[in-house]
């Protein structure tokens, strides 16, 4: 691997996991009714995005910002944790990264997806990724 490979591998890794948590800390906000703002929550999705939900249900971009918007301030006391993000892949304009996403609700409840995303670079966003597909599947909690 090449020095300036070996550095973008690692521009990668820090831009996928500052992405990643800036957009759970957004969900949280939104979620939590901290933040009602979702504008930012629609402008990081590139305009093809595709989420394969936990259950195996895939929804569009469209319907993604529309459960979002219907869901604002739902789960007060809810934090998420982003852990063990990984750049899976990268390639052109695509980076592939995995990364575990624990959500904990105030009474203690709360769930663990493993997931996968596939960013598009993107320079006009903060951290020069756009999120274009995303497959989260549940992990049982020990």
């Amino acid at each position: 691997m090449s020095v300036s490979e070996s550095r973008r591998t690692v521009d990668d890794a820090v831009a996928c996991r500052a992405e990643i948590v800036r957009l759970h800390e957004l969900i949280e906000g939104l979620l939590t009714g901290a933040n009602r703002d979702s504008g930012g929550f629609a402008l990081a999705h590139a305009p093809g995005f595709t989420l394969v939900e936990p259950g195996g249900g895939t929804l569009t971009r469209p319907q993604v910002l529309a459960m979002v918007d219907g869901a604002r301030g739902a789960v007060p006391g809810l934090r998420i944790t982003i852990e063990d993000v990984r750049v899976v892949a990268s390639a052109g304009e695509f980076v592939v990264a995995a990364y575990r996403e624990v959500q904990v609700r105030a009474d203690g409840g709360g769930d663990t997806r493993a997931a996968t995303v596939v960013f598009e670079r993107d320079a006009a966003t903060e951290h020069g990724l756009r999120w274009r597909h995303l497959h989260e599947t549940w992990v049982e909690r020990t």
